[in-house]
């Protein structure tokens, strides 16, 4: 009988197979989502794949690889199941890239959407997180874009490459920017994507047959969130002092004025930075140490990189440039926004928990009142494989 129940047992483990399983045929991947709010209602477009063109060689260039859905709903959950209704095919968001957030939306409170993505359980937790500059994230995933055939693909692409390549941007996934949220002491922030150009080419096949398309996507901003609310952006510049502040710099670029006129860059190939906090009369103060390794770039000066005070005056330079950088960005921060995207609450309740008890109630005036002193290390290590400017060495 034992042996009879184990046989049974066993027989049904190995024909037992997956009663929710779809055939590829049948699904609708979706690389990426837009989520806006209209009139008080959810819009969600779904960036989805045609596979039958992606696989083709055949397609010219005009024919579109995706297909842009779009539904409207109560909350993000009936708009995506409204979807249904549109697609002759299962959706399936496993291969979720990007999901972009309207501006408006972003500017009433996200919590609701991030927490329905979280539970989603076919989402996976670690696709991107934009938002749509100025524009709706419809609109962002409806631009046919060049290079890459998949729209989505461009964009995950140009949002690693300025992270990476400049680090005026900041790649945030789902469970980063949550655990941000969540985290005491710490806002969030996500970066924004914007239009360039004329929304309504941008959908066009003509935009991308052409040499210079007449629009295209670009990364442009970080958003500073406070709580769940966009509450206002950083420029550029002030999005590298952000990166350089959290530690999340890989590469950037560094312009210098020349004494005389001109210009030199600093190629920033590693960048260190620390927080500490400390208690100075029973308030707390934040040190920034920064340590910055670059070679020189571009000379378009007359200056002699062989001397050795040559090198120590572009290093000074550099330095009080970043300096400067951090300071206003800081201070811009807390003046137009109080909100504590750099994690100094954080530090203080890491290391001195007993005092965070303390303020952390009224961290967001904290924030706004905290002294914070900034020092720059610069150490250009490299010039490239010639010294001098090529123009100091042309004979008239």
């Amino acid at each position: 009988m034992n042996k009879r129940i184990l046989f049974l047992t066993i027989l049904c483990l190995i024909l037992t197979g997956c009663w929710d399983r779809n055939e590829l045929n049948e699904l609708a991947i979706t690389m990426a989502l837009g989520i806006d709010k209209v009139d008080d209602e959810y819009v969600v477009s779904a960036q989805t794949v045609i596979p039958g063109e992606v696989s083709s060689m055949k397609g010219g260039p005009g024919e579109s690889p995706v297909t842009l859905f779009q539904a409207k709903g109560a909350t993000v959950n009936d708009a995506i199941r409204n979807l249904a209704k549109l697609s002759p095919r299962t959706g399936y968001f496993g291969h979720l890239q990007i999901v972009v957030i309207g501006e408006t939306l972003a500017q009433e409170g996200i919590s609701n959407t991030l927490d329905y993505l979280s539970r989603y359980f076919e989402i996976r937790s670690d696709f991107y997180l934009l938002i749509a500059k100025e524009t709706e994230a419809g609109k962002i995933l409806n631009v046919q874009t060049v290079l890459e055939r998949i729209p989505a693909n461009t964009i995950f692409n140009i949002l690693h490459t300025s992270q990476h390549r400049m680090s005026n941007t900041s790649a945030v996934t789902l469970s980063k920017l949550i655990v941000d949220l969540e985290r005491e002491g710490k806002e969030g922030v996500i970066t924004g994507i914007y239009i360039m150009g004329d929304e309504e080419s941008g959908s066009s096949k003509q935009n991308v047959e052409s040499i210079t398309p007449t629009t295209q996507l670009k990364m442009d901003g970080i958003a500073v969130f406070k709580e769940d609310k966009l509450v206002g952006w950083l420029t550029d510049e002030e999005g590298i002092a952000y990166n350089i502040i959290t530690n999340q710099v890989k590469n950037t670029l560094g312009t210098l004025s020349c004494p005389e006129g001109g210009k030199v860059t600093i190629n920033v190939d590693k960048l260190t930075s620390k927080l500490k906090n400390t208690i100075v009369d029973g308030k707390p103060e934040i040190k920034i140490d920064i340590q910055i390794f670059g070679n020189i770039g571009e000379i378009d000066c007359e200056i002699d990189v062989t001397k050795k005070e040559t090198v120590k005056m572009l290093e000074k330079t550099y330095e009080e440039q970043v300096e400067k950088n951090v300071n206003e960005t800081i201070q811009v921060v807390q003046d137009d926004f109080q909100s504590d995207i750099f994690g100094f609450g954080a530090a203080i309740h890491q290391s001195n928990p007993k005092e965070w008890k303390k303020i952390k109630s009224q961290w967001g005036t904290e924030f706004s009142e905290i002294k914070t002193t900034v020092k720059v290390k610069v150490n250009i290590r490299h010039f490239g494989t010639v010294n001098n400017p090529i123009q100091e060495n042309i004979k008239d």
